[in-house]
């Protein structure tokens, strides 16, 4: 019997977010792990966790430090306030990691990335990075990029990417053991889609985010199918103060005569049902998307999915075989793939019958396994370099 390993998992927030929820999915299913995470505020992912039966311990971080934008990660006083707060948030996780003595830990945010990095390192413990984000100059400013792939080089035991798209950007060269894990998703938990009726029905799902790309739905739609009987699907809400651009997508769909047509949910904590009752799924980030968790669900589910071609999506989807993919940020390129598919009935059950086989790959339980032998794997390498 593999011997169980006690892991401490970090992260910064404890919203519902993409990174978050996909961590939730996991530990349930890790087989041999002693998983406890902890997390720099209190929020609603506490208790999601403790539902779970996952154990879940509060270090709080000051707010300055914790909800630093990573548009301030510059020179400035803001900046070197936070990385004070930051500096002495470590030494504190450093002492509670002594305390604990965990096998591993396991940062599963940006910023969970170097500052429990620095504290795993000062507790002589080693740290797994499972990196979520793209570390690129369209997502980062130009210092953070550099501060992150030169930390990326010096802390972590080995590093977790949730595409290679996300590992190319962490890590030029050689260096820690690297692998791609995609993100878990509860696939076998989730009920057969109702039978669809008209009418039709496209969907985004996704947090209301500028590079999110749900400007470019409500446009693509609505060249498409203004006027038509055809109905759109916003699910989303602005959960890092991106309020005004919540607003500017309920002007947009007014401005574009679709009002009527698109429906804007709001977050939900479960949107399943709601895309149950679907047809088509419409994934169109403006910037390449680390993995692109609804696209797994999407497909799982027996939608029509269509994403943008580049990031995670692309690595997901084969174009024409299990889905569609469209020119990122091309609108038109867009509308048009949108209606020829709702031209042909045929085509879009094709392309829906072959993805909840594409999707099995991303379950829990197969993520899982790959997870804990990449643990194994690291922990195993840094026993040969102790002897």
């Amino acid at each position: 019997m593999t011997e169980a390993l006690d892991v401490i998992y970090l992260d910064h927030v404890s919203l519902e977010s993409g990174a978050e929820l996909a961590l939730a999915r996991l530990l349930p299913a890790l087989q041999a792990v002693e998983a406890k995470v902890v997390l720099a505020t209190e929020g609603p992912l506490v208790e999601r966790l403790q539902r779970e039966g996952v154990a879940v311990e509060v270090l709080p971080m000051t707010e300055r430090a914790r909800d630093l934008r990573r548009g301030a990660v510059r020179p400035g006083r803001q900046a070197v306030q936070a990385a004070i707060d930051t500096g002495r948030y470590c030494f504190r996780l450093a002492r509670y990691l002594r305390r604990v003595r965990p096998d591993l830990v396991v940062t599963n945010s940006l910023k969970a990335d170097l500052y429990g990095g620095v504290a795993a390192r000062l507790a002589g413990i080693p740290v797994i990075w499972h990196v979520h984000d793209r570390i690129a100059a369209d997502y980062l400013p130009g210092p953070a990029v550099t501060l992150v792939r030169l930390a990326a080089r010096l802390l972590p035991s080995g590093i977790v990417a949730n595409s290679r798209t996300t590992l190319a950007t962490v890590r030029r060269g050689g260096g820690r053991p690297a692998t791609v894990i995609g993100n878990a998703c509860p696939l076998a938990e989730r009920p057969a889609a109702p039978e669809r009726r008209r009418p039709l029905t496209i969907g985004m799902v996704g947090r209301l985010a500028p590079w999110k790309g749900q400007d470019v739905f409500l446009r693509a739609f609505a060249s498409a199918f203004a006027g038509t009987d055809t109905r759109g699907v916003v699910v989303g809400g602005a959960l890092f103060g991106e309020d005004e651009f919540a607003g500017q997508l309920h002007r947009l769909a007014g401005e574009l005569g679709v009002a009527d047509q698109v429906r804007f949910t709001g977050h939900l904590a479960d949107p399943w049902p709601e895309m149950a009752t679907w047809d088509i799924l419409v994934h169109a980030s403006v910037v390449p998307e680390p993995f692109g968790q609804v696209v797994v669900e999407g497909m799982a589910l027996g939608l029509c999915v269509v994403a943008s071609d580049s990031g995670g999506p692309a690595e997901i989807i084969t174009d024409g075989r299990d889905g569609r993919l469209f020119p990122t940020g091309n609108e038109a390129a867009l509308s048009r793939l949108l209606g020829s598919l709702a031209a042909d009935p045929v085509e879009r059950a094709r392309l829906a019958t072959a993805g909840p086989a594409a999707a099995k790959r991303f379950s829990a339980p197969a993520v899982a396994a790959e997870e804990r032998a990449f643990y194994e794997q690291v922990l195993a390498g840094r026993r040969a370099d102790e002897d």
